[in-house]
């Protein structure tokens, strides 16, 4: 089966990672290559990805766009070492998508009055010439063309309201929902990032394309769930969760769509795989006590990123501080609590809410590993919930906050730790605990979305739930009071749930060879 994918990330390149979707969409690839598909993954270049990358042009494509006609260049790239052969991952390059290619960024953060402006015009116009390629055959042959996230709905779009984009005829097509809660909403009309002013040739059904809460607005998430032949989201679980309506105590839900959804399942359209692990994780129970190469590695990364700025910011120079506090001292902490996140609200909320003493549940958690335990925390993302963990951190010797990424220090957190800490408030997926029972170190998790798909509380890890958020923090805090209790006073019974959280798998192959059953084969009329 030949399958055409697009996306906004693609893991198997060089830069071409910003979060889990770019695991899926190069794990999903190869996984479908393996059971002899023929794949092609294309993406933005972002002005950059084609020069980070060994690439050779392809072709140049010519596409309609804000009232004229612009052009694009696509190439073919190699990817880094270990991707499957029988991948191909090819760029489309334009000036326009360049912004932030100094910095390496995919994504654009615009201000509140105009969400997802930059990247939604830029994701359109990525559509545009998609659509074009596509229909010329520059992308080579496609029996199946899968979709992934809100970037590429805007595909589906055009197919359904350009005939100049609709070919090739006949073409199955896939919507993956890796996010429900960003889906690139933006105006009709009135602003430079707006339907009309990308395609003021389109005549477009207005009903069919707009947003539920805002029907001045077009919403691509929206489309891709209306539009697709089969809609597909990274867990059975979510597939589930995106069913209700979204309700605050909870946080998930529909996210204003759950209508299209319930539609979408109704008509035996909408399907929940669970995504696989990335296969280059490292092996179960690899030396969990080297505290001088985990000290190291992290201080190298912290280094790196504190070399970036004219002074050194506070929050590295806390976290080095307090690695080097560690290595000094010479003994591993006991508890080592781990967590490796995107930080923003999705994943920081509950360690941020209020406690029965009114204090943030961190605090809390810190008070049941202090002072000979330790919690690292990797990850960036929002200000303010950087915030709060760099304060946090500052105040206490339990926190240290580790303000960036860097893929050797996530593998040495996965390695080394006694418990992962992934207490989101929603969740997909999720790659990390995945990535981190493979390593041999058992996760608490909240227990929504992909997180009740892989973690199994008593088995393999530990879970709670709860209706409201105080009941929430209540089972956070009670379920590190389980794991601990464990872990301190019956080490037998420790290393055989660690044991078991190592030898649970998710195969990126059996993920794609449902994909093939379920996704890319039409169902019986």
């Amino acid at each position: 089966m030949r399958v055409v994918m697009a996306a906004a990330e693609n893991a198997a390149l060089r830069g071409g990672k910003v979060g889990g979707l770019a695991d899926a969409v190069a794990g999903s690839a190869a996984g479908l290559a393996r059971l002899g598909c023929r794949v092609a993954v294309v993406t933005p270049a972002y002005g950059f990805l084609h020069r980070l990358n060994p690439a050779r042009p392809l072709a140049e494509v010519a596409f309609p766009f804000g009232g004229g006609e612009e052009r694009a260049a696509l190439f073919e790239l190699r990817p880094a070492a270990g991707a499957h052969p029988g991948v191909r991952h090819l760029v489309i390059d334009h000036p326009a998508f360049s912004e932030g290619a100094a910095r390496r960024e995919i994504y654009r953060c615009d201000p509140p009055q105009a969400p997802f402006a930059t990247d939604a015009t830029r994701f359109a116009r990525f559509a545009a010439a998609f659509c074009r390629a596509l229909a010329s055959g520059a992308l080579g042959a496609a029996e199946v063309l899968h979709l992934h996230d809100w970037h590429t709905g805007w595909i589906l779009l055009l197919r359904r309201c350009d005939p100049g984009l609709r070919a090739p005829a006949g073409l199955r097509t896939v919507f993956s929902i890796h996010n429900l809660a960003l889906q690139g909403i933006r105006p009709f009309a009135g602003d430079p990032s707006s339907l009309c002013a990308w395609f003021p040739h389109l005549s477009f059904p207005r009903a069919e394309i707009a947003d539920p809460r805002w029907p001045h607005c077009v919403n691509p998430m929206a489309a891709g769930i209306r539009f697709a032949d089969t809609v597909h989201t990274v867990s059975p679980s979510y597939a589930r969760d995106i069913l209700l309506p979204s309700d605050p105590p909870r946080f998930y839900g529909g996210e204003g769509l759950e209508a299209d959804l319930q539609a979408a399942a109704a008509e035996g359209r909408l399907h929940g795989i669970l995504n696989g692990a990335p296969e280059e994780d490292p092996p179960a129970g690899a030396e969990p006590d080297a505290l001088g190469a985990l000290g190291e590695t992290l201080r190298e990364a912290v280094r790196g990123w504190a070399g970036g700025a004219a002074a050194v910011p506070a929050v590295h120079f806390v976290a080095h501080g307090r690695l080097e506090e560690i290595s000094r001292r010479g003994l591993r902490p006991r508890p080592l609590l781990t967590a490796v996140t995107r930080v923003v609200p999705q994943k920081l909320f509950l360690l941020q809410a209020p406690a029965d003493d009114g204090r943030p549940a961190l605090e809390h958690l810190l008070d049941r590993i202090e002072p000979e335990g330790r919690f690292l925390l990797l990850g960036a993302g929002d200000p303010g919930d950087e915030g709060f963990l760099a304060a946090t951190a500052a105040r206490r010797r339990g926190l240290i906050f580790l303000n960036g990424y860097a893929e050797e220090a996530a593998r040495a957190l996965y390695r080394a730790g006694d418990l992962f800490l992934m207490p989101s408030s929603f969740e997909p997926c999720g790659i990390s605990q995945m990535r981190a029972m493979a390593a041999g170190q058992p996760c608490l998790v909240h227990l929504v979305g992909g997180l009740r798909d892989t973690v199994r509380p008593g088995e393999n890890g530990f879970g709670f739930t709860g209706r409201t958020v105080a009941e929430q923090v209540r089972g956070l805090l009670g379920a590190c009071d389980e794991a601990l209790e464990l872990l301190r006073r019956r080490p037998r019974e420790w290393e055989a749930l660690r044991r078991r959280a190592a030898e649970t798998r998710f195969s990126w192959e059996e993920a794609a060879r449902a994909y093939l059953e379920r996704l890319y084969r039409p169902r019986p009329a």
